[in-house]
């Protein structure tokens, strides 16, 4: 399993995302999909899934959160039939942030929002933008402009097995794009230089999946900078980005399919800030 695995909230487009999403890429799959009941939004649904062979969580849980460009995610593609492909279905009822075309950085490039919000960047010829299929970029906005360089190092103490890959500044020592790597996991970090009005929200999260009460433990107490915004395994950090510590074994009852003992998780989850995974256990156990 991925340490560190994107989780994306929709309103009630979850699965369907996901069977779009999972049709466009190879090596990509529908792992698992459950329904929870009475939670503070009802019933949601959660929907694993493998696209390009990376792991992505994704979840319908009600309109409190929407998408925007601060989390993006870039995709590296073979040739430039395959940008205008995959261009062609996710622009569809969307918006484009930047037009497909040649640009100084890459051959073939487009940055589109898909009809449900999420945005992606397409490029081909750069092959920097190799080293993974699927890659987070996160855009560090408004009063967190300046600040990617920071996180990335930031993020690289909190991660072990990282490293930096290349790092194109900008006159005013912002960075224009930086690759680095959490757990050997690929991420990119980009300052955006003009007022967006837009920042990072918990549409989009990053679940970090643990073996150990001693690995929540730890993340939680590195990751965690607001305690208004703990809640069942929910955190923010210093710039405000949004992280679930998550033991691994909670997939697991989750995805049991037992609905009595997926009741009893849920209810002992809701009642957590920091999870603890002995009280999970015994919800499960009943």
């Amino acid at each position: 399993m991925q340490r560190i695995t994107p989780h994306l909230w929709y309103d009630k487009e979850a699965k369907e995302a996901a069977a779009l999403y999972t049709s466009l890429f190879d090596h990509s799959r529908i792992k698992n999909a459950t329904t929870l009941h009475d939670t503070p939004s009802g019933s949601v649904d959660l929907v694993s899934i493998e696209l390009a062979g990376q792991e992505f969580a994704l979840i319908s849980a009600g309109p409190y959160f929407k998408f925007n460009p601060s989390v993006s995610f870039l995709v590296s593609c073979a040739t430039k039939d395959e940008v205008d492909a995959l261009w062609g279905e996710l622009s569809k009822g969307g918006q484009t942030l930047m037009e497909i075309g040649e640009y100084p950085f890459a051959k073939r490039y487009g940055w589109t929002q898909d009809r449900f919000g999420l945005s992606w960047q397409l490029i081909y010829g750069n092959p920097r933008d190799m080293h993974q299929k699927i890659t987070p970029v996160i855009m560090f906005t408004d009063q967190q402009s300046g600040k990617a360089e920071e996180a990335i190092r930031f993020y690289m103490s909190v991660f072990e097995n990282s490293e930096i890959g290349t790092i194109a500044r900008r006159d005013d020592n912002g960075i224009n794009f930086a690759d680095f790597a959490l757990e050997g996991q690929r991420f990119a970090a980009m300052d955006s230089p003009s007022p967006n009005g837009f920042t990072f929200n918990e549409a989009i999260s990053f679940i970090v999946n643990c073996e150990t009460q001693q690995e929540i433990d730890d993340y939680w107490e590195k990751l965690s900078a607001d305690p208004r915004a703990e809640q069942c395994g929910w955190l923010k950090d210093r710039y405000g980005l949004s992280w679930q510590v998550t033991p691994t074994a909670m997939n697991r009852m989750l995805a049991s399919g037992d609905e009595k003992r997926i009741a009893r998780v849920t209810k002992a989850f809701l009642q957590l800030k920091k999870f603890d995974l002995a009280k999970l256990e015994e919800a499960y156990r009943g």
